[in-house]
């Protein structure tokens, strides 16, 4: 059994000596239309090696003429400056604030030179005090690019989710490079019944400069993109934001936006005429930036789709040797490799081992705010734990789910802490997914279905509350999120002890009734020994011939 524990001390070790780098994320979208309660959904799986996952929390309140907010780059902690605080700022907890305003995003890169090693706002301060200061989508889009064109934007190209009950926005930026404070930018709002996705790939090209109504952009994008060359077109109308900041190459395609068919492909009809895009053959076949699904989605259609590897489809992961012998769909990072000379790729798919932390927001107007935002929120990898419901009014948030220098952090490991629990169980079935996948998704579901179920009986309750009283509503549902999360660590604690006794050094313990299976004796029934798969056997016998034949 110790090697259980050797792994998870490896685990920390691993974090150790990692990179932080910019989140490689992945964020889809569904309108209140296109949705079965009426919600408008979004997601965020937030994709960094070495990133501790923790839930943000920032209280609101009034705040006296010359108060400042500091500001510290998200990626890296970095004190990049202040900017004078806002009068009144509101309560957010995590991607959502108290008004139901959620904030996502996925880097696209695009033209290093664009970036203003100068600016005070980066991409994850823009998400948090566009927040802060927001109460709807649009009033955020306003935020947000106000804050940038006076204070200066400090990273790469980014695509910004922006939504709240009513509408949700996608929102693309760029800055304008070393001595030219501001950004240039679009945000076009996705129809109410239509489903969206984006992952690390610039997906508006072309736009409808007339509508006013569901498309905004920086009145000097073209201008911008013409004075520097990365548009020469002869009409406005044929500008490509896209094709200027962000070309597309192979791998923009195959890491990013397959990323985004994978979604689509789950959900619309007919995405096989895409394949030859996504394969690099015809980069021109390119898909639109959303589209009408042929049902309406659910919360759990959401967070399955979080979970995806390309499941059945051409690039499904576990069709490979890659996926050693218990077909994990995961690679071990770079996404590139070299053989002879040659470089190859593997599989980027939605699901991966980086994640820092994975969150479904749900956003209800037939509720108060209070009830009607609910953060769904996970840490580590979506398909190897469970979403456990915080709604948006929350007056604190589970411990869990909290950084805390020293104590739970990317270098400190805690049982306490839902992202190194989560991590460890991970870990332990990643090289042994076909036989141990099955048990995590047990625990999985049995969480996931409960939570699912408690939810009309929760919000009941808290409307009554509510109605008499939002601060007894409001303390109502900080109980029940942090008994949630509390529910989660307990049966991920559980699950954890229970994968080590029954899948101890490589065999399987014989259960019976829900219990390890016993001799009349009292001791342990002799284990399962069953080996490699038979397909794996035959690759193995393939590869060695008749050096294991017996004599």
């Amino acid at each position: 059994m110790k090697h259980f524990f050797q792994l998870a001390a490896l685990l920390i070790l691993s974090f150790q000596f990692s990179i932080f780098n910019s989140h490689a994320c992945t964020n889809l979208i569904v309108g209140k239309a296109a949705s079965t309660d009426g919600s408008v959904i979004v997601s965020y799986n937030a994709d960094s090696y070495g990133m501790y996952g923790n839930l943000y929390r920032h209280v609101g309140g009034t705040h006296a003429q010359g108060e400042m907010r500091k500001i510290y780059e998200w990626d890296t902690n970095k004190y990049l400056g202040e900017i004078p605080q806002a009068p009144i700022t509101y309560n957010v907890v995590g991607q959502m604030n108290e008004h139901q305003v959620s904030i996502c995003e996925t880097t696209f890169g695009g033209r290093e030179e664009l970036v203003d090693p100068k600016g005070i706002i980066d991409y994850g301060s823009l998400i948090y005090i566009g927040l802060e200061r927001s109460r709807t989508a649009r009033e955020a889009i306003k935020v947000m690019t106000d804050l940038v064109a006076k204070y200066g934007y400090c990273s790469e190209g980014e695509t910004f989710t922006i939504a709240d009950k009513n509408e949700v926005w996608v929102m693309e930026m760029v800055g304008k490079g070393e001595g030219r404070t501001g950004a240039v930018w679009v945000a076009i709002r996705i129809p109410d019944d239509c489903i969206c996705a984006h992952a690390n790939q610039s997906r508006i090209t072309r736009f409808n400069m007339k509508d006013k109504q569901n498309v905004l952009y920086a009145k000097d994008v073209v201008k911008f993109a013409r004075e520097k060359g990365f548009f020469t077109g002869k009409k406005d109308a044929d500008f490509s934001f896209r094709d200027a900041f962000n070309p597309l190459d192979f791998s923009g395609i195959r890491y990013c936006d397959a990323r985004a068919w994978a979604f689509f492909n789950r959900q619309v009809d007919g995405m096989d005429k895409y394949l030859p895009y996504i394969n690099g053959e015809d980069m021109t076949l390119e898909m639109p930036l959303y589209m009408k699904p042929k049902h309406l989605l659910s919360v759990q259609d959401v967070k399955d789709g979080m979970r995806d590897h390309y499941e059945g489809t051409p690039l499904d992961m576990q069709q490979d040797l890659g996926s050693g012998p218990y077909n994990m769909p995961y690679r071990p990072s770079p996404l590139s490799f070299t053989v002879d000379g040659k470089k190859y790729y593997t599989e980027r798919p939605t699901s991966t081992q980086q994640t820092g932390f994975s969150f479904v927001g749900q956003m209800r107007s037939a509720y108060p705010d209070a009830i009607g935002g609910v953060i769904w929120w996970t840490n580590d990898d979506a398909n190897m734990t469970a979403y456990t419901p915080i709604y948006c009014g929350v007056s604190a948030v589970p411990q869990c789910y909290e950084r805390m220098e020293g104590k739970q952090d990317e270098m400190t490991f805690s049982w306490k802490s839902a992202f190194w629990l989560c991590n460890t169980v991970s870990n332990i079935v990643y090289p042994y997914y076909e036989k141990m996948m099955p048990d995590l998704q047990t625990a999985q579901k049995e969480l996931e279905t409960a939570y699912q179920t408690e939810q009309l009986r929760v919000d009941t309750e808290a409307r009554t509350l509510y109605d008499e009283s939002p601060q007894r509503a409001i303390a109502y549902l900080t109980d029940y999120s942090q008994g949630a999360a509390d529910r989660m660590m307990q049966r991920w604690d559980v699950l954890f002890r229970y994968l080590v006794v029954k899948h101890n050094d490589m065999v399987v313990k014989a259960e019976e009734n829900g219990h390890f299976k016993r001799t009349q004796h009292g001791f342990g029934a002799a284990p399962k020994r069953p080996g490699y798969p038979e397909r794996y056997w035959r690759e193995v016998v393939k590869q060695t011939g008749d050096r294991y034949l017996m004599k």
